[in-house]
């Protein structure tokens, strides 16, 4: 069995695009029953679809009416397989790229990296699963198929209690030619990554030569603009990617794969890997602007002509641009199996073991920089709900939200004190004033330019600079123009908390310089837009699209009647840290939760 589940498609229908991640796009080389006509400048040749397929409504058309499937030869035929192995007594595992988070008593809920027994894929969206002694249904394009499924994953090398690797264990029995079972799973894992590899390799070249190549030339359908929101750098990814697959194929060992020493790669191309997060942060744009653009016919014509034109299998667009986010989730579980059946004497068992910690560490820096975007949504919400707001947005400058709280501002002549709440951005310090009757309504006053700022710790006692007496007081200096701000928190620990989150501050962006992170300006825009429109008419109501229904046997409750939200990926190593940014502000009544 292989790693990739065949994909048994339903029929094209004229609606939104589905977000279903795609499972069973590491088959292809399937047959086609359309030629390659070739599409020119401005517009689809329409003479060379008509001896073929005729236009592009008729294509699709044709598509919709006809009951040939382009899918795997068979109907199938993996799917069908597995089920046999289970029917025939054969334990089934799969494992989890993604979180399944879910409420309904009847689905199985699941962590990224969780081994699930698959116990029934008859049906092609959701199977029957079980995890310890939880069972019930599960989206089968959340999980991978265990390449080695006749043996348990346990660790290797196996020991007794002497100390000593078992010589009567499984791990030395021999399979084949002199080799051990050990290395037949080894060589299987190797078989996985390369052919896996090389498939999705296709797969980017057909989206970059399948649809954004024939894209640029129908200028009237689609601006750069629009393009760059759809594709995002998948391009560059192609680039990155063609070179990676050969620097695999040279340390494949075709003779003896379970010799191949292919962790140095992932080591040395672990950098360039960063440019998925580009991308990943990108996707939930790109799957609203194509589900905008499908609602018209035409774009869902031009888009099905693409496709059938570049002989790609029968999954939707947003289903192969889902394929990269798929793929770097994928990387640390191969790297985790290929770790676990490597011998610590292999020459590549180090370097596996880095390149294993190396991709968690990718996954990591992904997760946070989309963490990192989904909170400035939330800053420009709560910018939006400040009253009388003055100067630039908050975004220009700023995307982390690092510590908030009320601190007793002292300024300078007469040394007047005022109650204020202030928060404390990356590059910057906003103060607001609470309103004097809805203690829920904060008025904009001020900000500080923490790019200039020094932080001062101040004892207790008399200061010199404002001739008063302070208690739990800070200061921040100016450098440049001699500028002293004082402040006094209400505790002690309230102090060496802010004191604390000003380093946090200077470290923030110290990491963001470093790491190349910035906000692109359209994110920008793009986030008050939306802040501005909740503003006004308020949180829009929770969408769910309806399903397929299907019909099974008894012997299991009712499928789930709704899609699994994808919108959302969770990448499968490491856990990703839950944003505090609400905590931050927990104290505010119009931002509880």
């Amino acid at each position: 069995i292989t790693s990739a589940v065949a994909f048994d498609i339903l029929p094209l229908k004229l609606h939104p695009f589905s977000q279903s991640t795609p499972t069973g796009l590491d088959c292809v080389g399937w047959k086609r029953r359309v030629s390659s006509p070739v599409i020119t400048d401005g517009a689809l040749d329409k003479t060379a679809l008509t001896d073929d397929v005729g236009s592009e409504e008729d294509l699709y058309e044709d598509f919709r009416s006809s009951n040939h499937r382009y899918g795997h030869p068979g109907g199938g035929g993996e799917q069908l397989a597995i089920n046999e192995l289970i029917s025939d007594g054969s334990v089934v595992y799969a494992e989890a790229l993604w979180d399944h988070v879910t409420m309904d008593d009847q689905e199985l809920g699941f962590k990224a990296g969780d081994v699930i027994e698959v116990m029934d894929a008859t049906n092609k969206e959701w199977w029957w699963g079980r995890i310890l002694d939880s069972e019930g249904w599960f989206p089968a394009s959340f999980v991978r198929l265990r390449v080695n499924q006749d043996e348990p994953m346990e660790d290797y090398p196996l020991k007794v209690e002497g100390g000593k690797e078992d010589d009567s264990s499984s791990g030395t029995r021999r399979f084949g030619m002199g080799q051990t079972t050990k290395d037949q799973m080894r060589t299987n894992v190797i078989n996985e990554i390369i052919s896996t590899e090389r498939d999705y390799i296709k797969h980017l070249k057909d989206i970059c030569e399948g649809y954004i190549k024939q894209c640029r030339k129908r200028a009237d359908m689609f601006t750069e603009e629009q393009l760059k929101t759809i594709f995002g750098n998948i391009e560059d990814i192609y680039r990155c990617q063609k070179k990676f697959v050969k620097a695999l194929e040279k340390k494949f060992n075709k003779d003896h794969p379970h010799l191949s020493e292919v962790g140095s790669c992932f080591l040395e191309y672990q950098t360039e890997f960063q440019i998925y997060s580009e991308y990943c942060n990108n996707h939930p744009n790109a799957c609203m602007e194509l589900s905008r653009l499908t609602k018209v016919n035409k774009y869902v014509y031009f888009f099905e002509a693409c496709r059938l034109l570049q002989k790609m299998i029968d999954i939707s667009l947003d289903g192969f641009l889902l394929t990269p986010v798929q793929k770097i989730c994928k990387y640390p579980l191969q790297l985790a199996e290929l770790l676990k059946y490597t011998n610590p004497q292999h020459r590549d068992f180090k370097d596996v073991e880095a390149a294993l910690n190396a991709m968690k560490n990718v996954a990591r820096l992904i997760n946070e920089r989309k963490r990192r975007l989904e909170n400035i949504d939330k800053i420009a919400q709560w910018q939006s709900s400040i009253e009388d707001w003055e100067g630039e947005d908050v975004l220009v400058r700023s995307s982390e939200l690092i510590y908030s709280g009320e601190l007793t501002k002292i300024s300078h002549p007469q040394a007047k004190s005022q109650q204020r709440m202030f928060f404390l951005f990356d590059h910057q310090l906003v103060c607001c004033k609470k309103d004097l009757l809805r203690r829920d309504i904060l008025y904009y006053k001020s900000r500080i330019n923490m790019d200039d700022m020094e932080i001062l710790d101040v004892e207790d006692g008399k200061d010199k600079d404002f001739n008063i007496s302070v208690k739990n007081a800070f200061k921040l200096h100016c450098r440049d123009t001699e500028e002293v701000h004082l402040f006094c928190a209400k505790k002690p620990e309230q102090k060496q908390r802010w004191l604390k989150a000003f380093e946090n501050e200077r470290r923030q962006v110290q990491l963001d310089q470093e790491t190349g992170f910035s906000i692109t300006e359209v994110q920008k825009k793009q986030a008050m837009l939306n802040a501005s429109k909740q503003h006004h008419t308020g949180k829009p109501k929770a969408v769910t699209r309806p399903y397929y229904d299907f019909l099974m046997r008894q012997k299991h409750p009712t499928l789930p009647t709704t899609l699994p939200q994808q919108q959302v990926f969770m990448l499968a190593e490491p856990k990703r840290k839950p944003s505090n940014f609400w905590q931050n502000i927990s104290r505010l009544t119009p931002f509880r939760k």
